[in-house]
């Protein structure tokens, strides 16, 4: 961890980029669960559904005082439905539930004019055909928190509330083409007693009072279920019947007690793997901690690894996490990844409702290396060629990729990029050079790339498309400069917004810190930069630039 004085991994774009590494590995140990922004969605569901819990009131503050001046939350466009949804729902739950505690700690009327300013902007959005993104679980989650909104609107007039006075009568509509089906056949099913699929644990917060100690359904260590805080509560339930040792209650408050919480957690396997695995593409020198290898090696099973105890596995993160121990010299067959080969391509997990490039890239990473380092079966072969065709087939025609992982086509574009620029077969030049174009046609006057505003992030990813394919080509050397000046300013000097998918979009910090390291090393190995302008974040003598140099510590 970092010492006093030392530059930390967020600053050490003008220092020392080796220490912001080893700050960086070192926080994969010392936070095993990981490394996530606090999320609005899942801290509305604890307000709702745990005010017992410590940090309450902490939590209401946050919905509060991160509501922006459209009345909304969260992130621009659709993105911004699930949370405006959660924290509106916890505000109206607060004032019908929380009664004088409420008033006594934020004012009646603060919450008021938060919940109505929140209930505005969903009219607005939903009377204005809004497009829902393809987040997960979306069609379950928004006519849960739109039926409970409802619930409450109609409670507040029996008999009458004049707090939101001005809201009797109204109620608000589902978006169009989504409607209640999934939801009621989820809640009866479980209601039934019959087992849920393990990605629907993930969401067990929407399913209503059936999901307390429902059967078949256990925590897992370190306590949770579904990795998700409100999950979690969930199947809780009930504080006074589960005594405070118990692992679901410990791992709940140990999680939340200082207010906001995070989704998904844990993510121990996924932060390690897409850390690791990062910036040793780069190139980068660093030592890793045996119990990062043991970990990593330990979570394949026979099917692959889950993001996360609680979550199934997946064919993305199964992919990453074998690319990084490929990387630190322990590479593992990729058998478990043939468990998700379908039809057209790699689906993220068996009956995934849409197709992820990026998913596809990534397994075409692990089977790519597998290939380099030892002499399998030609089914490997076989798939890599098929793998290359697929990406090929779902690259935009102006050199882009879209993805439903992730909001920002920049990520998409360099997973792609990369893995067909570094294991693709046959000619991959044609792609890789259009994604190149796309990339340096879009780059931003400030130096920077983004797909709403300019970020770190997004200018990290575009950097790495430029520098890990075609460092050399006509046009690079100047963006290079211009993004390597944009991103040495800007990292660590203010959040980034969220842009991975789940329930909502969230921000795991680790992972793109690492993005961002990465890319800020491959910069200074360009030969467009300036003497000056390399040295300024000029690594530890002994360490061995433009290598892949990793060890055991």
């Amino acid at each position: 961890m970092s010492s006093q004085g030392a530059p930390t991994a967020d600053s050490a774009t003008d220092g020392d980029i080796g220490f912001a590494v080893r700050d960086l590995i070192a926080g994969l140990t010392a936070k095993p669960w990981g490394q996530v922004a606090p999320s609005v969605y899942e801290t509305g569901r604890l307000v709702t559904l745990a005010p017992w819990l410590e940090g309450h009131t902490e939590r209401i503050t946050f919905l509060l005082r991160s509501q922006r001046a459209d009345g909304g939350w969260g992130p621009p466009q659709g993105y911004a439905l699930v949370p405006t949804l959660s924290a509106t729902e916890a505000l109206l739950a607060t004032l019908r539930t929380d009664g004088p505690g409420a008033q006594r700690d934020h004012g009646e009327a603060q919450l008021v004019s938060a919940a109505a300013r929140g209930l505005q902007a969903l009219t607005r959005w939903l009377r204005a055909d809004l497009v829902v993104p393809d987040t997960p679980a979306a069609d379950i989650i928004v006519p849960s928190l739109v039926t409970a909104i409802n619930q409450h609107l109609e409670r507040l007039e029996d008999p009458p509330n004049p707090c939101l006075g001005s809201w009797h009568g109204v109620r608000l509509a589902l978006p169009a083409g989504m409607d209640n089906s999934r939801l009621a056949k989820v809640r009866h099913a479980l209601a039934a007693g019959a087992a849920l699929p393990g990605k629907l644990l993930h969401f067990l917060e929407v399913l209503g009072p059936a999901a307390r100690r429902a059967a078949g359904i256990h925590p897992m260590p370190p306590g949770t279920v579904g990795a998700s805080p409100a999950a979690t509560a969930a199947w809780i339930g009930d504080p006074d019947t589960l005594a405070p040792a118990h692992p679901a209650r410990a791992h709940l408050t140990a999680v939340a007690g200082r207010g906001t919480v995070p989704c998904p957690l844990p993510i121990t396997v996924f932060e390690q793997a897409w850390v690791v695995s990062g910036l040793a593409r780069a190139g980068m020198q660093f030592a890793v901690p045996p119990e990062i290898v043991a970990s990593l090696g330990a979570a394949m099973g026979p099917v692959g690894t889950p993001t996360g105890p609680g979550l199934p596995a997946d064919a993305d993160t199964t992919a990453v996490a074998l690319y990084a121990l490929g990387k630190l010299g322990h590479p593992v067959e990729p058998a478990g990844l043939w468990t998700y080969e379908t039809a057209d391509g790699f689906c993220t997990w068996p009956g995934e409702d849409g197709f992820s490039v990026t998913t596809n890239a990534h397994v075409l990473d692990a089977f790519g290396q597998y290939l380099h380092s030892t002499d399998p079966a030609p089914r490997y072969a076989t798939a890599t060629a098929r793998l290359t065709a697929v990406l090929r087939e779902h690259q935009q025609p102006d050199g882009q990729w879209h993805d439903r992982w992730h909001a920002s086509p920049y990520y998409a574009t360099a997973c792609c990029t990369r893995a067909l620029n570094d294991f693709g077969r046959g000619s991959t030049a044609e792609s890789v050079a259009k994604a190149v174009d796309w990339v340096l046609s879009t780059q931003r006057s400030d130096g920077s790339w983004g797909r709403w505003d300019s970020t770190a992030e997004e200018t990290a990813y575009a950097l790495q498309v430029l520098l890990s394919t075609r460092p050399q080509a006509a046009g690079v050397g100047t963006v290079v400069r211009r993004g390597y000046s944009y991103l040495r300013h800007a990292a660590g000097r203010g959040a980034d917004p969220p842009l991975w998918y789940g329930k909502e979009l969230y921000h795991p910090r680790a992972i793109v810190r690492a993005a961002v390291l990465a890319a800020l090393h491959l910069a200074r190995q360009h030969p467009g930069l300036t003497t000056v302008e390399a040295s300024a974040i000029a690594s530890k003598p002994g360490q061995a630039a433009g290598k892949t140099v990793i060890r055991d510590a």
